[in-house]
Parts: structure tokens; sequence; C-alpha cells
């Protein structure tokens, strides 16, 4: 079954990117040192607030914190729901 999710309020779904698998040198990085991506793409956006609408909108690309976000899971894939304002940029 597929879930059509809409967040509420200033609320935006990401899908993170995926975790680099080498360094810049060609360093394979095993799973236990992967950094978390802090970089992804927003899938769904909440309607705002009263007085404040949404500045990202779908297909957006978006850098956050760390730590930004409770990660879910959505018919097999891993996504990150936050405020907008976890959200640091457009790229």
């Amino acid at each position: 079954m597929k879930c059509n999710i809409k967040p509420l309020a200033d609320r935006v779904l990401v899908k993170p990117a995926e975790a680099e698998q080498k360094t810049a040198g060609g360093i394979i990085i095993p799973d236990t040192a992967k950094e978390k991506p802090q970089k992804g793409t927003v899938i769904a956006v909440g309607p705002g607030k009263k007085d404040e609408p949404m500045t990202v909108k779908v297909n957006d690309t978006v850098l956050y914190g760390k730590y930004s976000g409770t990660e879910i899971q959505l018919d097999g894939e891993n996504y990150l729901i936050m405020k907008e304002s976890d959200i640091y940029a457009i790229c």
C-alpha cells in the first residue's frame, strides 16, 4: 500500500541523499564510519503557518543540520520529517 503523506503546518518531508561510499582519495568508507547525510530532496511540504508561508518546494535540494528532523520509514524507504526552520539552505 502506497502512503501519500501531507505534512502539517511548517513540516517538510525530506529524502536524505545517499551517504558517501568513498573519500575523494578513493578510500572506501565502511558502513560504521559513514556520516549522516546533511543534504536531501524535498518530497512533500506542509501548508505553512498562518503568517509564515513556506519557502521550500517539492523537488528542492536542501541542506539541513546533522541531527535535524525525525527519521521515519515508509514503504521500505528512509525519510526525515522536520520543521522548515531546521533547513539551512536550498541548493
